[in-house]
């Protein structure tokens, strides 16, 4: 039997729902990114739990280390924060030209200074100045759009977060609505009329994720299984999305995409 429970991207829930799971005495806990599996950490030290994708695990004090996690976490980690810099790299190569990019972060997610640090890290790198929209709601999605418009922003980079991954659509409606160039981290947003995502196979690491928890069932415990790094990237882009902006996707970078949505 499976107990499914979902917080909406509305982090305040999380601590809620993982409580009724420990009453449960659930075999093990499965969790989606780091503020999941940080509120599950917190709510028990006895009951397995295994992160089906975390950005910084070690940095984020869920293990001690990838190769022996110790205590009663692991799974897998999904490098979002070490790709966030080539997420602005790619964008940089989509628009030669680009000065001035438009950062939605979310400042209470784990994981938010990593991703941050991995950006500005890059911007510097390429000549990019980066304006900072704190995305903490559903409200702040049309807001942090019109801000980067008023700014004169070139492209928004939309940084990994509960709250981005559950607005995903009304982020990809702005998007359109303001002819923004936006890069995202996961290909489902490209799916969905996005126009560019960079970043691991979240159904890849969905799969592998169910090995752990066969393991665990078996007896194994979590301290002895390391946890593994994502070995499955995605390049996806959208030309209708891109042509409803006017944007000319340069033929180099085309034929580097995994996934082109003609």
């Amino acid at each position: 039997m499976i107990e499914w429970k979902s917080a909406d991207g509305k982090v305040d829930r999380l601590a809620v729902l993982v409580a009724e799971l420990v009453r449960l005495k659930v075999a093990v806990i499965v969790s989606a990114g780091a503020t999941g599996t940080r509120t599950a950490k917190q709510a028990t030290t006895t009951i397995p739990i295994v992160m089906a994708q975390d950005p910084d695990p070690v940095g984020n004090g869920l293990v001690a280390s990838l190769a022996r996690p110790g205590g009663n976490i692991t799974g897998l980690s999904s490098l979002t924060a070490d790709l966030s810099g080539k997420r602005l790299e790619l964008l940089k190569e989509i628009l030669p030209k680009l000065s001035h990019v438009a950062v939605f972060e979310t400042s209470t997610s784990a994981g938010n200074t990593r991703q941050l640090g991995e950006t500005e890290l890059a911007a510097r790198a390429f000549g990019v100045t980066l304006q900072y929209l704190d995305v903490k709601g559903a409200n702040d999605i049309e807001t942090a759009f019109r801000a980067a418009t008023k700014e004169r922003s070139e492209a928004v980079l939309v940084l990994a977060s509960p709250v981005t991954i559950s607005q995903q659509a009304q982020i990809v409606e702005h998007a359109a609505k303001s002819r923004l160039p936006v890069m995202y981290h996961r290909r489902e947003a490209v799916e969905a009329g996005g126009l560019v995502s960079y970043g691991v196979s979240f159904p890849d690491l969905d799969r592998r994720a169910a090995t752990y928890v066969d393991k665990i069932l078996k007896g194994t415990k979590p301290a002895d299984i390391p946890v593994e790094q994502p070995m499955k990237f995605e390049f996806v882009i959208n030309l209708k999305a891109a042509k409803q902006i006017g944007l000319p996707i340069p033929p180099n970078v085309l034929a580097r995409a995994d996934k082109v949505i003609r």
